[in-house]
């Protein structure tokens, strides 16, 4: 299979131990050798190694496998067998699983209590029946469903780990090994803090297993591990993908596929260009976004194939299928899905399976909840061999899916990006119908780090020689955007920890708990203590560069700059006012005249003294750029960002795969006539002239031709300059602010003439050097800021205001001590803490119906966004006007007490959009019904109550921990008045 990097540590002796370097630093050693893995290892500082530490050996394997391992698989092994701990960094079909099996059969032949943890409850269940059927003393831990908690192995998401370790429980005494999967999940915004809490917080004597997709710093994980656990921690990495993968492009409109990168990893310059160019733009779709239907994959008109329809027809002629077709929203993936109307890909006997298949699984639901609309409409989609997979299908509908996947009778699977984490589900082809996504705020082009994820899907081991990846593309993209997008690096692993009040109630409970020795435990501290070094010696360079800029007169010449900045920042100001859409739009006609800035070389980009190089184009068109949220967003023209498309002079570079815009130049200069976008901040001023503009641009000779007459009637001016548009008088622009600017730069004006310095000889140059010298001073304060809050304990202001916060609200004393109600707050971990303790102590929950109580409790649990949700009903309305009000002066305290929080984001994180329907279930109602009424998935309303139960289940605990038995009782009610029918039906997997 090829050699090691290195020599490993087992053929060396005690004496000479392995060193710390980077994986990096040892990549070109064999070079020309074919690599399969590096192998390091991470000591705590001061190991010394024992002949203890290599633990004895046994003679027989605790697993045999039915199959050869590869290097990197009994590398890991091997680091099991001597007790130690290991993180394995491979891609998502190289077979991590074998070295969790491994270890799973060594606690087991041991005697000893293993933990497996994974990232998802539906991972868990998959799991647990994979693990189940090889190991018979397994046990499962979600919040849905506890099954043999006494086994050897136990499995559970890595929440129900993190709260088995607050609460001491005697599991966590009697754990040898501890298997973290997808732990590159602790880089995730909202949960990844949930890992490195689990991972500082486990047993002292426990050793670690961490699976991981490849990431470029396993080495600083590693040693990260060692340091807090005082243990040595191996790093086995492989970039090796047993099936190799192609990657193609298809255009849009077009009918072939580009192999823009092969087998051997090589990037085909040539062939990506062709792609391009045989791109046929979508005008019709350009700015079709609504619904969550991206740009080009709008439906074809009447007799037209679309784009996806003959993807797939393609695929399946060329025996590529399996395929799965990655896209970024639940209602897109549907929508294609609903094209492959005229496709069938299974046969009778497939056919005949599949509806058995179905049925089996869909026995377990009521005959109403057979009859919804999901689970009737998805069976003639799934005989054709066509999926759909997304978190907005009923639970049950999904695991279907996967399972009919897996047996070979989906070969068609639209799926949203989820499909790519966790059971290893693999396909012959993976297509991406879109290679931009929206991240909740703007679309953008996904990740190096996301596409690996996804195209690690593609190619079965074993069955296909090679995987083959498509990207769908509808708009021009660089070179060098794809190359990142294809050839690009995994995402690092960075720490995303952040301090909840539920951490820091739980570390003061905690018997040997303390959050200021968890924070600095933490991956986030140190990464920021390793960047020290490096900081230091930034700032030393900077400030022997500083020193050696001596200018004369450099008191007085401040002065001056300053009085530029001044005058720089109001002419801007002047210049936002009269070009906001609701003055310029009018005037932004075909053929107008308007002067822009040329692009600046990088040194006098922001230079308050030079004044900005100006040059002049033609209006073409303006349009409006929708920063689009959710499914669909309106804006009102005055809020929204606008292009301006202008025919101009430019630089143009010549490139082997075609022209790039290299700058925008003054019309007299060398470049070519192009029209280039630019947004409305590019615009200087612009002239009361408008020249007729012929209705064809495309030729290089028509664009010519307009810029001569540009430049003729430049030339015409050139002693009064072009006319320009009065703000006043044409524009109408008569604001308070405008007037006021205008008055404050007649003034400056006025004051520059009369300054002492302003005859002053070399002027500019002086100038130049002082902006220079405050550049690095402003260099130099913000590296030293950074330096401060690294070298103290990151987050001890937000520990200080937090515990702050929780002595006002009486959750503890002045000498951390925690009362009652922090007793509450530190049980609840899947809502907001505060917001929920307070409305349970103001006697909210207390005074109304349970079911009324389960509706307001589904407000702290919904996350997802629905356009015209149904309002709730008004005593419904009145309970979550309430849930506001406490959610204000809960975010108004923590202002107060210096916690950082936006107080009108923070309340309207609380939706109501679900009330409803969570009232009706409550009351009893079908889910048929509710289903009727709604504009709410349902996976995602599935997905709601199972949350709402486990917050419930929390708030049962806190009810016993303070002696409530009256509201323990009420919240029992409740339980059991949502855990009912398909909501709760039980995992195909158990």
């Amino acid at each position: 299979m090829g050699s090691l990097k290195r020599k490993l540590p087992e053929e060396e002796s005690d004496e000479t131990r392995p060193s710390q370097r980077q994986q990096g630093e040892y990549a070109s050693e064999l070079a020309d050798e074919p690599v399969v893995c590096v192998h390091d290892v991470s000591y705590p500082e001061g190991f010394v190694l024992s002949p203890q530490s290599t633990a004895a050996q046994h003679s027989d394997p605790a697993k045999k496998f039915p199959f050869s391992l590869d290097p990197f698989q009994s590398e890991a092994i091997s680091c099991l067998e001597k007790g130690e701990s290991v993180m394995v960094s491979a891609h998502t079909s190289a077979g991590k699983t074998v070295v969790a099996l491994y270890a799973i059969a060594m606690s087991i032949r041991n005697g000893q209590r293993v933990i497996y943890t994974s990232p998802i409850k539906a991972l868990s269940n998959q799991k647990y029946r994979e693990f189940k059927e090889e190991f018979s003393d397994v046990g499962l831990m979600t919040g849905d469903v506890t099954i043999d908690p006494n086994a050897s192995c136990l499995v559970m998401t890595t929440e129900i780990w993190r709260s088995m370790q607050y609460k001491g429980s005697e599991v966590t005494r009697e754990v040898a090994w501890i298997i973290f999967d997808e732990v590159h999940y602790m880089r995730d915004r909202e949960r990844g803090v949930v890992w490195e809490e689990s991972i500082v917080m486990s047993p002292k004597n426990s050793r670690f297993v961490f699976l991981s997709a490849t990431v470029p710093n396993a080495k600083e994980f590693a040693d990260w591990v060692a340091k807090v656990h005082q243990q040595p921690c191996h790093i086995v990495y492989t970039d090796y993908r047993p099936t190799p993968l192609q990657h193609y492009i298809f255009p849009s409109g077009g009918d072939g596929l580009y192999l823009v990168v092969d087998d051997k990893g090589k990037f085909r310059e040539d062939s990506f260009q062709r792609a391009l160019n045989a791109l046929v733009p979508n005008n019709e779709g350009k700015n079709n976004k609504e619904n969550g239907k991206l740009k080009g994959l709008a439906l074809a008109r009447v007799g037209e194939e679309s784009d996806i329809f003959k993807i797939v027809k393609m695929i399946i002629q060329r025996q590529y299928d399996p395929v799965i077709l990655f896209s970024f929203s639940k209602r897109e993936c549907e929508l294609l899905a609903m094209q492959m109307a005229k496709m069938d890909l299974n046969g009778d006997d497939e056919k005949e399976n599949t509806e058995r298949i179905f049925w089996s699984a869909m026995d377990m639901l009521s005959d109403d909840d057979k009859k919804l609309p999901q689970v009737s409409n998805m069976l003639p989609l799934l005989k054709r061999g066509i999926g759909v997979h997304h978190s907005g299908l009923l639970p049950i509908l999904k695991e279907v899916i996967e399972i009919l996947f897996q047996e070979g009778l989906i070969k068609c699977l639209f799926a949203t990006e989820t499909f790519s984490i966790g059971l290893n589900m693999p396909a012959k082809t993976v297509v991406f119908t879109n290679v931009r996504k929206f991240d909740g705020d703007k679309f953008r082009w996904i990740s190096g780090g996301e596409y690996i994820q996804m195209s690690g899907r593609a190619g079965r081991r074993g069955i296909d020689e090679r995987g083959i990846c498509i990207l769908m593309v509808d708009e021009k993209m660089e070179p060098s955007t794809a190359k990142m997008m294809v050839k690009g690096a995994a995402d690092s692993l960075n720490s995303a920890f952040r301090l909840s009040y539920n951490t820091v109630l739980n570390q003061m409970r905690c018997e040997d708990g303390d959050p200021e020795n968890l924070l600095r435990n933490s991956f986030f501290q140190f990464q920021a203590d390793r960047a020290i070094p490096d900081l230091e010696k930034q700032v030393k360079g900077l400030e022997e560069e500083k020193e050696s800029i001596v200018i004369e007169e450099e008191d007085k010449l401040k002065d001056y700059y300053n009085l530029l900045e001044q005058y720089r920042l109001l002419n801007r100001e002047v210049r936002d006012i009269v070009l906001s859409p609701r003055y310029c739009l009018p005037f932004l006609q075909p053929g107008r005249l308007v002067s822009l800035q040329c692009s600046t070389s990088d040194e006098d980009l922001a230079l308050p003294f030079i004044e900005d190089q100006v040059t002049w184009g033609l209006v073409i068109n303006f349009e409006s750029i929708k920063s689009v949220s959710g499914d669909n967003a309106s804006i009102k023209p005055e809020d929204a960002n606008y292009t301006v498309d202008v025919l101009t002079r430019c630089m143009v570079r010549k490139e082997k795969f075609g022209k790039k815009i290299v700058k925008i130049v003054p019309i007299k200069e060398l470049g070519e006539p192009v029209i280039v976008s630019v947004p409305i901040s590019q615009i200087n001023t612009m002239s009361s002239l408008r020249l007729y503009i012929p209705k064809d641009l495309l030729s290089l000779e028509a664009r010519e031709n307009m810029l001569k007459k540009v430049s003729e009637t430049l030339s015409r001016f050139s002693d009064k300059g072009l006319p320009l548009l009065d703000p006043e008088e044409d524009m109408k622009v008569h604001s308070n602010s405008y007037k006021k600017a205008s008055r404050r730069l007649e003034a400056l004006e006025r004051l520059f003439e009369k300054h002492e310095i302003a005859k002053s000889p070399c002027l500019k140059q002086k100038l130049k050097a002082l902006h220079k010298k405050q550049e690095l001073a402003a260099k130099i304060k913000s590296i030293k800021r950074t330096l401060r809050n690294s070298t103290a304990l990151a987050f001890k202001d937000e520990l200080k205001a937090k515990k702050r916060v929780l002595r006002r609200l009486g959750y503890i004393t002045s000498e951390n001590v925690v009362e009652l109600k922090g007793k509450v707050a530190g049980e609840i971990s899947s809502a907001d803490e505060l917001t929920l303790t307070e409305l349970l102590f103001n006697g909210v929950l207390k005074d109304i119906k349970v079911e009324e109580m389960v509706s307001l409790l589904s407000c702290f649990v919904w996350q997802e966004k629905v356009n015209d949700a149904a309002k709730p009903r008004e005593e419904l309305a009145l309970l979550f006007a309430q849930l506001q009000e406490t959610a204000r002066r809960a975010a108004q305290l923590q202002l107060e007490c210096k916690v950082q929080i936006d107080v009108e984001d923070f309340v309207s994180s609380f939706r109501p959009d679900i009330m409803e329907a969570v009232y009706a279930w409550a009351k009893g109602s079908k889910f048929y019904d509710i289903m009727e009424s709604t504009q709410v998935f349902e996976g995602s309303l599935i997905r709601a109550i199972r949350r709402l139960e486990e917050l419930l289940q929390q708030l049962i605990q806190a009810a016993k921990s303070i002696g409530e038995t009256q509201l323990e009782a009420k919240l029992e009610e409740a339980v059991s008045k949502i855990k009912r029918d398909i909501v709760f039906a039980a995992s195909l997997y158990l």
